[in-house]
C-alpha cells in the first residue's frame, strides 16, 4: 500500500471554528442575533445558565444564516477536496450548533458525517474526542484544529493538523509534533485597518471651535483639545470595531468592505472585544482629565454611535440624520474639552453641511447596488429608486449650508471677532465648490464611498480649504 492509499483509509476529522473557517460561529451569530433581533439579548443570560450547549443552539435558531459568505481557509478546504475526490473519508467535527454545521457542510459537500453540538450535547474537547473513538477507535482518525479545547482530541488521533494554532495549541505542537499550518502573521497595516485610523482625520472638528474663536496661540486650551481629540479617536476606534462586527455578512457581501479584517478573518472577534476594552479604557482614562462635559459628551457619542449600528443605519433618513449629529457632536466636545461657548451659526451649518456629505456616501451606494427595484439595499432603509431625491436633498443641504455661512458673515458677530470680516466672504464659494464638485462626481461614479475621507485626500480639496483656512487666519490678525 503505498502512502496515499494509507493515508486514505484512515478518516480525517476537521474541526470547524478557527481551523476550516478563519473566524468562530458563536461570536458571529451572537453579533448576528442582536443585529437581527435587538431585543434578545434580554434572553442570552437566561439560556446561558441552561448551559453552552443550549446557549449556543438557541442563538443558531433564532438567525438567519449564509454559509457562503463565511472566511473559509482556502487551502485547507483544496485539501479536503483533493481527498475526498480520493475517496478518503472525511468528517467534520465541531461544537457548532447543528443547525449551522449542517448548512456549511451542504454548502461544502465534502463531509461524508457530521458531528455537532446539540441542546442537551456539547460536542467540545473530551466529548469530541470520545465520539471519534466511539466511532473509529483510539488513533484510527487523523484530527485537523486549531486550539487549547482540540488538544485532548489530538492525543487520541494518529496525527494531528495543527491549523493557525493559539499558544496553547501551539507548545502541544511544539512537544508532539504533527503538521503545522501557521496563520498569516499579524501586520501594524492589519492593525490600522482595524482602528481606521484614516477615520481620526474626522476628530479633527474638535478643533474648529478653537481657530475660529482665535485660541490656536493659547497652549492650555491646545492642550486640552489635544487630549480631547486622542480620546475621542480612541473611542471612536472601539466603535469602528463594534460597528465591523454587527455588520460582519454585509461586509463579506461587499466589494471592498469585504476585505476588512474581521470580514476577512485576518482577526479574531475575541481579540476585536479585546481591543474594544482597551480602546474604551483609553479614552475614559483621557476624559477624566478633561472638563465633566466633555465626559458626557462622550457618553452620548457612545450611545448614538452603538445606536447607530445596531439598529438607525438601516432606518431611512435617520441614518444620515445622525450622521450629521455625529459629526456635530465631535465640534460639541471641542467645545466642552475647551470652555469655549457653542456658536448657533457653526452648528446650524454643520448640520447641513454634514448632511449633505452623509446624503452624498447614501446616493454612492445606491449607484452601485445591484438591487431589483422596489426591494430595498441590503443593510439600509433605501431602494435604488429612491437616488433622486437622495441627490436633491443632498444638493438642498449643500446649498443650505453656504447660506447659513452666508448670513454668519454678514452678522454682526463676525465684525466683533474680524478685524478684515470681507476677507472670509470667499469661504461661501469654497464650501459651494468643495459640495458640489463631490455631487458631480459622485453622479459620474468617480466618488469614494466615504466622501469625508474623499476630502481628506483629494489636492483640489486640500487646496481650497487651505486657502478658506489661510483667509480666516489673515482676517482674525
Amino acid at each position: 500500500m503505498d502512502v496515499r492509499s494509507e493515508r486514505n483509509s484512515v478518516p480525517l476529522a476537521v474541526d470547524l471554528d478557527g481551523t476550516l473557517i478563519a473566524t468562530d460561529l458563536l461570536w458571529e451569530t451572537l453579533f448576528l442575533l442582536i443585529r437581527q433581533q435587538p431585543l434578545c439579548i434580554l434572553f442570552l443570560p437566561f439560556w446561558l445558565l441552561k448551559g453552552r450547549a443550549h446557549f449556543k443552539c438557541r442563538i443558531a435558531e433564532r438567525v438567519t444564516f449564509e454559509p457562503a459568505s463565511l472566511p473559509y481557509r482556502e487551502d485547507l478546504l483544496a485539501r479536503l477536496q483533493l481527498q475526498k475526490g480520493e475517496g478518503r473519508e472525511i468528517v467534520l467535527a465541531t461544537a457548532s450548533p447543528r443547525k449551522l454545521a449542517e448548512a456549511i457542510a451542504a454548502h461544502l459537500g465534502v463531509f461524508d458525517r457530521v458531528l455537532c453540538t446539540d441542546p442537551d450535547c456539547n460536542m467540545a474537547s473530551q466529548t469530541k474526542r470520545q465520539a471519534l473513538v466511539d466511532l473509529y477507535g483510539d488513533g484510527g482518525f487523523d484530527y485537523a484544529g486549531n486550539s487549547r479545547a482540540d488538544i485532548r482530541v489530538f492525543d487520541a488521533a494518529r496525527s494531528s493538523i495543527v491549523v493557525a494554532p493559539d499558544k496553547a495549541a501551539s507548545r502541544w505542537h511544539a512537544a508532539h509534533g504533527g503538521e503545522l499550518i501557521a496563520a498569516p502573521k499579524l501586520g501594524l497595516k492589519v492593525i490600522a485597518k482595524m482602528l481606521r485610523v484614516h477615520q481620526w482625520l474626522k476628530n479633527a472638528l474638535i478643533f474648529v471651535p478653537i481657530v475660529l474663536a482665535h485660541q490656536y496661540t493659547n497652549l492650555p486650551v491646545l492642550v486640552e483639545g489635544l487630549l480631547a481629540f486622542i480620546a475621542f479617536s480612541a473611542v471612536a476606534s472601539a466603535i469602528y470595531i463594534l460597528n465591523d462586527l454587527f455588520d460582519l455578512a454585509l461586509d463579506r457581501a461587499h466589494s471592498t468592505k469585504r476585505n476588512r479584517p474581521f470580514a476577512s478573518g485576518a482577526l479574531s472577534i475575541p481579540f476585536g472585544l479585546a481591543s474594544m476594552g482597551g480602546l474604551l479604557a483609553v479614552g475614559a482614562t483621557i476624559s477624566a482629565f478633561l472638563p465633566p462635559l466633555f465626559v458626557g459628551v462622550m457618553v452620548l457619542y457612545l450611545v448614538a454611535t452603538t445606536a447607530y449600528s445596531i439598529t438607525v443605519k438601516r432606518m431611512l433618513l435617520g441614518d444620515v440624520l445622525t450622521l450629521a449629529g455625529l459629526y456635530t457632536l465631535r465640534i460639541l466636545a471641542g467645545c466642552a474639552a475647551t470652555g469655549i461657548a457653542v456658536s448657533f451659526w457653526l452648528l446650524t451649518f454643520s448640520m447641513f453641511f454634514f448632511l449633505s456629505l452623509a446624503l452624498v456616501k447614501r446616493f454612492v451606494e445606491l449607484r452601485t447596488s445591484e438591487v431589483p427595484v422596489g426591494e430595498r439595499v441590503a443593510g439600509r432603509g433605501y431602494r435604488c429608486e429612491d437616488q433622486d431625491i437622495v441627490a436633491q436633498a443632498g444638493m438642498a443641504s449643500a446649498f443650505s449650508s453656504a447660506l447659513v455661512l452666508a448670513l454668519y458673515i454678514q452678522s454682526d458677530v463676525t465684525d466683533e471677532m474680524y478685524r478684515y470680516p470681507w476677507l472670509i466672504w470667499p469661504l461661501g464659494p469654497i464650501v459651494l465648490y468643495i459640495t458640489i464638485r463631490i455631487w458631480i462626481l459622485a453622479r459620474r461614479d468617480e466618488m469614494h464611498d466615504d466622501p469625508i475621507v474623499f476630502i481628506i485626500r483629494d489636492w483640489r480639496s486640500q487646496a481650497v480649504a487651505a486657502l478658506g483656512a489661510v483667509l480666516l487666519l489673515v482676517a482674525g490678525l
